[in-house]
């Protein structure tokens, strides 16, 4: 099917506009069998795109995560202190490269000697049109530690270091439950002989 062909919008507006802005669509798009589907209202919340990096020192055989409150999880009943890796927003303008090193010196006080694209996936479909653009990246993990983060965005980031058998066996345990972290760092399980020898 072709979204410029096979869907119909047929209204779009912004009912909500505070930290994070929410759409209303009016729409329709045709069935698999060939006809089209009952008018239907969908709420779309807009909050940007973002880059994931998953910080690794392949010398070390260790990665560098972080961990910050999270609303989210406290509105869902978890606990609110997430493990995850490093992150951002990508505003109007800028390059996902850029945004990568520059939340990986605001979030983690690292600066990458070399960095990869992993790939890109949609957030939560359903609901959001949040996409994700993942990297890996090099860094020396010898040095960091610490408090990171922007004051003035509210951000009160602790990094620390652990090994990628160690952080493999807290996404199968659920200390790390947050999908980001979980997706980069099982890729990292099954591409790190690859990528010890590329970054040898």
């Amino acid at each position: 099917m072709d979204a410029k062909t096979d869907v119909e919008i047929l209204g779009r507006d912004t009912v909500f506009k505070g930290y994070f802005r929410i759409d209303r669509y009016r729409l329709r798009h045709r069935t698999f069998a060939g006809g089209w589907t009952q008018v239907m209202e969908r709420e779309i919340f807009e909050r940007g795109h973002s880059v994931v990096v998953l910080l690794y020192d392949p010398d070390r055989d260790q990665v560098v995560l972080i961990e910050q409150f999270r609303c989210g999880a406290l509105a869902a009943g978890w606990h609110p202190w997430l493990i995850e890796c490093v992150a951002g927003i990508i505003d109007e303008g800028e390059h996902p490269d850029d945004v990568a090193r520059r939340e990986t010196a605001e979030e983690a006080g690292a600066e990458p000697t070399d960095m990869m694209r992993i790939g890109d996936y949609l957030v939560t479909a359903g609901g959001s049109s949040e996409t994700v653009r993942l990297y890996c990246a090099r860094v020396d993990a010898s040095g960091v530690s610490g408090f990171h983060g922007l004051e003035h965005e509210g951000e009160d980031i602790r990094a620390f270091v652990v090994s990628t058998d160690e952080a493999y066996a807290m996404v199968k345990d659920g200390r790390i439950n947050n999908a980001m972290a979980a997706v980069a760092i099982q890729w990292l399980m099954l591409e790190k002989s690859d990528l010890r020898k590329r970054w040898a």
